[in-house]
C-alpha cells in the first residue's frame, strides 16, 4: 500500500461556508490550469449528492469527466472518486472533512488509492501534493 497523501489547511469561516464554496461553488475558484481542456470560460461542476458528476464543460459544450462523488454529508464531510486526467479504470480516492475549530474551518484531506496507478504510483501522489498546494490557497482565497 501506498502512504495517503494528507493535507491540511485552515481558514477563516465556518466550515457550513467552506463546503458550500467546495461544492456549489466549486466552479468559481478552480483554475482552469488544473482542467483537461485549459479552454478558457470552461465551466467545472460538481453536483452535490452521491453519485454526482464532476466534470469540465468548455464553451462548446465538451464535457471531460473528473470523478464521481461517493459521500455527501453536508457540512462536514465530502468524498469522490478522482481521475483528472485520467482514465476512470485509475481513480484515486478523496476524501474531505471540514472541522469547526471556534468557528473557523479546519479542512483535512486525505487522498488515498496510488496502487491502482501501479509503478506509477508514488510519482503520482508526489505530483499530487504539488497540486493540492498549488490549488488550495485559491479555495481559501475564495472563502
Amino acid at each position: 500500500m501506498i502512504e495517503p497523501l494528507r493535507v491540511s489547511v485552515e481558514i477563516d469561516c465556518p466550515p457550513e461556508h467552506a463546503f458550500r464554496v467546495w461544492t456549489a461553488r466549486f466552479g468559481t475558484w478552480w483554475p482552469v490550469s488544473h482542467s483537461v481542456s485549459t479552454a478558457p470560460g470552461l465551466t467545472v461542476v460538481l453536483e452535490g449528492r452521491p453519485g454526482g458528476r464532476i466534470f469540465e464543460r468548455t464553451p462548446e459544450g465538451v464535457e471531460h469527466d473528473w470523478g464521481e462523488v461517493t459521500v455527501w454529508e453536508p457540512p462536514t464531510r465530502l468524498a469522490y472518486v478522482w481521475h483528472l486526467r485520467r482514465d476512470r479504470a485509475d481513480a484515486t480516492d478523496v476524501e474531505l472533512t471540514f472541522v469547526d475549530v471556534d468557528g473557523r474551518t479546519r479542512l483535512d484531506i486525505v487522498h488515498t488509492g496510488w496502487e491502482r496507478l501501479g509503478a506509477l504510483g508514488p510519482d503520482w501522489r508526489d505530483a499530487n501534493r504539488n497540486g493540492w498546494a498549488g490549488l488550495l490557497p485559491h479555495f481559501v482565497g475564495a472563502c
